[in-house]
């Protein structure tokens, strides 16, 4: 398999148009087409992970951190990130992030999270805004089913859990085919009436190639009439954080003693405790102090997330309790994620979690 087929199989899993535009993912390092021995799967791609990769025969480092952030205008090995640069082009290794887009994915960083701690009722807690496209395009009668399922294949009308949605309203198209056209049906020089149905169906943004490909390819006319536009609608299925619900309530010092063993965390930074029971639970792995209101505005108990400063634990307000666990700990767990589905996917390769300590962190 090349390296291009293993980002393909990492993108179905989270699709890069759903990172940040802040952020820098994809491949990083490397060329696509070179043919990969085998992947390392880490938090953060430091020197030493490099080194594992090299032990371990692994041309292909699947890091969750990307190492390039900003625009590198030298690279003569001043700085760690210039020397794994360099460290992995000289081994020919090939460096692939995905970062927020994984944040933002469905069964993602938050998900994790909330599997470790046992929630229950998931949902987003900031769903991502301009993520649904809607197509609309006219299709001649006697050829819209084969349309219309060439589109439901390649993942047109799905909303929720449901699929193979769309809307269709019968009418009379005209045109006239000039000279060098080449039509279908009708004649070059004469104005023609066809009996057309127009098809409206949403698909995710990430999905906008294939789905043009398909109606091309299985629209009968030599040129196709489509629009797409992105529609106001929130994809509940995407976005930063979760809130879920504990399966029983708890006390506040047994949730954060809970939360301090199941994500093993060194300590747990909070704000004041409010005296009473904690069951609805909101995450956002890393940074997450943006999403303080949106935790509170969801009615949850207690906000983890990590990175918070001395005044935004006031903006808890006696209305929540704010848990910071720490930037690493509350993502360890994403390479155990990644590992988890590369090996679904593809049972029969060398896939290695990376044993290498990335957490630039210490506790006294």
């Amino acid at each position: 398999m090349t390296v291009k087929d293993i980002t393909r199989i990492l993108e179905e899993f989270a699709p890069l148009p759903y990172a940040e535009d802040f952020d820098n993912v994809g491949l990083l390092v490397g060329n696509a087409t070179n043919e990969v021995s085998g992947i390392l799967v880490t938090l953060d791609t430091l020197e030493n992970v490099v080194d594992e990769a090299i032990a371990k025969n692994c041309n292909l480092i699947v890091s969750f951190h990307p190492i390039i952030f900003g625009g590198l205008k030298k690279i003569t090995g001043k700085n760690y990130v210039e020397r794994v640069v360099i460290k992995a082009i000289k081994n020919d290794i090939s460096i692939y992030s995905n970062h927020t887009a994984l944040d933002n994915a469905r069964y993602g960083v938050n998900a994790k999270i909330c599997e470790v701690l046992g929630l229950s009722n998931t949902k987003v807690l900031l769903p991502q805004k301009n993520t649904i496209k809607k197509l609309t395009t006219y299709v001649p009668k006697n050829t819209i089913e084969e349309v219309k399922n060439a589109l439901f294949k390649v993942g047109a009308g799905n909303i929720g859990n449901y699929s193979n949605c769309s809307f269709s309203v019968e009418g009379n198209g005209t045109y006239k085919a000039n000279e060098g056209a080449n039509p279908t049906i009708g004649t070059i020089g004469t104005t023609h009436t066809e009996n057309e149905v127009m098809l409206t169906c949403v698909f995710g943004k990430d999905r906008e190639s294939v789905i043009i490909n398909a109606l091309l390819t299985s629209h009968p006319y030599e040129e196709v009439a489509y629009d797409i536009q992105t529609i106001e609608n929130t994809n509940q299925h995407i976005g930063m954080g979760m809130i879920g619900e504990l399966d029983q309530e708890v006390s506040e010092m047994q949730f954060l003693n809970d939360l301090r063993l199941k994500m093993n965390a060194k300590l747990v930074r909070h704000s004041n405790l409010l005296n009473k029971p904690i069951k609805k639970v909101a995450v956002l792995g890393g940074s997450g102090s943006f999403a303080i209101g949106a935790a509170k505005t969801a009615k949850a108990d207690v906000f983890v997330t990590a990175d918070l400063k001395y005044h935004q634990f006031y903006k808890a307000e006696n209305q929540i309790i704010l848990a910071d666990i720490g930037h690493f700990e509350t993502e360890q767990f994403t390479k155990n994620l990644l590992v988890d589905y590369l090996t679904k996917k593809i049972p029969n390769f060398a896939i290695h979690l990376s044993e290498s300590i990335t957490n630039p962190i210490n506790y006294f």
